[in-house]
C-alpha cells in the first residue's frame, strides 16, 4: 500500500532513529573517523571516536560521560584520610628530543624576531608543531612562553591597599588534609563566592539600566579568574596549610560570575569571609576609559610594522611604553558580600548532593545556563555584550587598538577592534576561562587517571566471570584522522550502529559480572553498580 506525504512526514527518519538509540546506549552521536592500521598482521579498520564534547545539546552520551567523571574526581578528593601521593613519570626519549629541539627554536626565534619578521614567524609556527606533538604525546604541565625579554620590568608596589583588611600569614604547610575531630570526623567545606553588585536587579535584569555599572560588571568578569588564583593564595596564607580544591565557575542569572567551590578540610567561616573581604586583584594596565577610534580605525603599516593614526600617520603606542607610563591601577576587581559557606562531612548524602550541585551545569553552555526569556533580560544581555566587546581581554587584545595602543603581538592579521577571545562573545558573556578549577594535589590523578580507573574496574568485573578483553599492543598500531569525503570510509551511521551494537553487547556482559558478584538472591545484601564502583 502506497503511504500518502503526511503520512510520510509523521515516520521519523533513519537519522533520527539512529541518533536516539545512540543516545539511549550512551554512544556519541558525531564521532570523527579514525583508520586504524596494524603493522604485523597489515589489517586496515576504520574506528569511530567519540568528539568528547561536554555540551549536551551537542553530544548528550558524551557530556553524559565527562560529568561523571567530574563528579568522581570531586568524590574523590574532598574527604581524603592520606596525603596524594603524585609520582611524576620519567620524560620518555621521545620528549626529551622534541624539547631538546624546542630550546633550539626559542633560542632562535629570540635572534630573529627583532630584525626579521617572517623567519620570526615561521618559527613561531614550528613551535606551535612542536607543542602540539608533545602534547600527543601525554606531555603535561604548561611550556614555557615564546616571548623576547623587551624593556625593564615595571616594578608595582606589593603594599596592600589602604581600603583593603589586613590579613595574618602563615608559613603554608605542605600537608593538604584536613584535621580530624573527636578520633572520627573529618568535615570539609562548600563555599559560593559572587561578585560584586553594579545596582538593583529583579529576576536577573537591572530596574534601572542607565544607572547599572557595565563597564564595571564587564571588566570584573574578565579578570574574575584572576580574583579567583588571589584567594586561594590568600586562603592557604592564612590557614598555614596548601589547601586543596574542587571549583566550578558558573554564571548567575544576572550573567555576573560566581564560584562554587569544594575544599578539602574545615576552615572557621569567620576566616572565609575574612580573606574574602580582604582579596582584590588591581589590573595594572593602561587606562582604557575612553576609545579614541571609532570610524576611522588605525591602519597597518608594512614597513614599520606597526599600526599608524589613519590621520597623522604616527605610530601608534606601543604596549611596553603604555604600561611604563602607568601610575594607578586601571581598575581593581574585589568579591561581593554575599559569602555562603558550609562544613560537609564526607560519605553523607549532602556531600554527594553538594557534589550533584557543583556539576549541575557542566553539561550546559554558558548561553544556555543565562537564557533570556524576557525581553528585559534579553536587553541586559545585549547592554553587557555591547561593553565587553569593547573591554580588553589580555594584552595582545585587539581592542587595545580602539585606544590608540598597540597590543602585544599585532600584526598585518589583527583587524582593529576585533578579538576572537572568548570573552567577547555572545555566548560566554565574559566568562573567558575554564568552568571546572581544579588544584594539582587534590585527588593526586589527572582527568585521564580517572578514566583509567573505570576501565580497570570493568575489566576487573569482566575477568572475574571469565570475559577477558584482548589489549592490542599499542606499539603495532598506526592511527591516521580520516578527512571527510573519503570515499573508503563507511558513512557514520554505520559506524555509529556498529558501536551500537558493541555496546549492547558489552552492557550485557557487564550485567552478568554485576549478577555474578552479587550472588544469587538472599545470599547478601543487595549490590548497585554505583556501590560495586565505589
Amino acid at each position: 500500500m502506497t503511504e500518502t506525504r503526511a503520512e510520510r512526514m509523521r515516520t521519523p527518519l533513519a537519522a533520527d532513529v539512529i541518533r536516539a538509540t545512540a543516545e539511549k546506549h550512551g554512544v556519541c552521536v558525531r564521532p570523527f573517523t579514525m583508520e586504524v592500521g596494524d603493522t604485523e598482521t597489515g589489517e586496515l579498520r576504520y574506528v569511530p571516536v567519540p568528539c568528547g564534547s561536554t555540551v549536551e545539546s551537542v553530544c548528550l552520551p558524551c557530556a553524559r560521560k565527562a560529568k561523571a567523571i567530574r563528579q568522581a574526581q570531586c568524590r574523590e578528593g574532598w574527604h581524603l584520610t592520606e596525603e596524594p601521593v603524585l609520582t611524576a613519570e620519567p620524560p620518555s626519549e621521545d620528549h626529551k628530543e622534541l624539547l631538546t629541539y624546542r630550546a633550539d627554536l626559542v633560542a632562535a626565534y629570540r635572534e630573529v624576531v627583532e630584525h626579521d619578521q617572517a623567519e620570526a614567524e615561521e618559527l613561531r609556527e614550528e613551535v606551535a608543531g612542536v607543542d602540539a606533538e608533545l602534547r600527543q604525546l601525554g606531555m603535561r604541565g604548561r611550556l614555557p612562553a615564546l616571548h623576547v625579554p623587551t624593556k625593564r620590568a615595571v616594578k608595582r608596589s606589593t603594599r596592600r591597599r589602604q581600603d583593603a583588611p589586613n590579613l595574618p600569614r602563615r608559613k603554608v604547610a605542605k600537608t593538604t588534609v584536613g584535621q580530624e575531630y573527636a578520633g572520627k570526623f573529618r568535615p570539609s567545606m562548600f563555599v559560593t563566592l559572587t561578585c560584586d553588585t553594579y545596582g538593583p536587579v529583579r529576576d536577573g535584569a537591572p530596574l534601572d539600566p542607565s544607572r547599572y555599572d557595565y563597564r564595571r560588571a564587564a571588566r570584573d568578569a574578565v579578570h574574575f579568574s584572576a580574583l579567583v588564583d588571589r584567594w586561594w593564595q590568600n586562603l592557604r596564607r592564612v590557614v598555614g596549610w596548601d589547601a586543596q580544591y574542587f571549583a566550578t565557575v558558573e554564571p548567575q542569572k544576572r550573567t555576573a560570575p560566581h564560584l562554587h567551590a569544594a575544599i578539602r578540610g574545615a576552615i572557621p567561616h569567620d576566616v572565609i569571609r575574612q580573606v574574602t573581604e580582604a582579596t582584590y586583584h588591581q589590573v595594572w594596565w593602561p587606562s582604557h576609559d575612553q576609545i579614541v577610534y571609532t570610524e576611522r580605525l588605525p591602519v597597518w603599516d608594512p614597513d614599520t610594522r606597526a599600526f599608524l593614526d589613519p590621520d597623522s600617520r604616527r605610530p601608534l603606542t606601543s604596549w611596553d611604553d603604555a604600561v611604563e607610563e602607568v601610575e594607578d591601577p586601571a581598575h581593581v576587581v574585589t568579591f561581593g558580600r554575599q559569602v555562603h559557606s558550609k562544613g560537609i562531612l564526607g560519605g553523607t548524602e549532602e556531600a554527594g548532593r553538594h557534589i550533584g550541585y557543583l556539576t549541575k551545569y557542566l553539561t550546559k553552555s554558558t548561553g544556555e545556563v543565562v537564557e533570556a526569556d524576557t525581553a528585559r533580560l534579553r536587553d541586559h544581555h545585549d547592554r553587557l555584550h555591547a561593553e565587553l566587546s569593547v573591554t580588553p581581554c589580555s594584552p595582545r587584545c585587539a581592542v587595545w587598538l580602539l585606544y590608540g595602543i598597540q597590543p602585544k603581538g599585532a600584526g598585518s592579521k589583527t583587524t582593529p577592534g576585533h578579538c576572537k577571545g572568548r570573552a567577547h562573545r555572545r555566548t560566554t558573556l565574559g566568562l573567558p576561562g575554564r568552568r571546572v578549577l581544579v588544584s594539582r594535589k587534590w585527588s593526586g590523578k589527572t582527568l585521564d587517571d580517572h578514566k583509567a580507573d573505570r576501565k580497570a574496574f570493568v575489566a576487573q568485573a569482566l575477568a572475574a566471570i571469565g570475559i577477558e578483553k584482548p589489549q592490542p599492543d599499542p606499539a603495532r598500531l598506526v592511527w591516521r584522522k580520516v578527512e571527510p569525503g573519503d570515499p573508503q570510509v563507511p558513512p557514520r551511521p554505520h559506524l555509529v550502529m556498529r558501536a551500537i551494537a558493541e555496546r549492547i553487547t558489552w552492557k550485557a556482559e557487564y550485567d552478568r559480572a554485576l549478577l555474578a558478584a552479587a550472588g544469587p538472591p538472599g545470599d547478601g545484601p543487595e549490590t548497585s553498580a554505583t556501590q560495586l564502583a565505589a
